[in-house]
């Protein structure tokens, strides 16, 4: 039985982002470790684990919320992707 952990900066993945994430990873892992058994889907355990922009560094740099939102945008309440910040 699988279990998958997914590590990513909090705003940088909308909610369809994440359920296609979920659905590929688990697709990958019947086509893999599965060997293609569609009963084996049942025993995939994906999860996307988010973590505040200041609990990461990339290259000795902590992301901030603008410039994550400059970058792929904002997300709203809903969970869908707004749109981008105007720099």
């Amino acid at each position: 039985m699988p279990y998958i952990t997914i590590s990513t900066v909090r705003g940088i993945l909308d909610a369809a982002q994440k359920k296609t994430l979920l659905e590929r990873v688990t697709d990958l892992l019947v086509e893999v470790e599965g060997q293609g058994n569609p009963e084996f889907r049942r025993n995939v355990w994906v999860r996307i684990e988010e973590q505040e922009p200041s609990h990461w560094s990339l290259g000795g740099m902590q992301p901030t919320s603008e410039i994550i939102a400059s970058t792929f945008g904002t997300i709203g309440a809903d969970g869908v992707r707004v749109g981008r910040l105007k720099t």
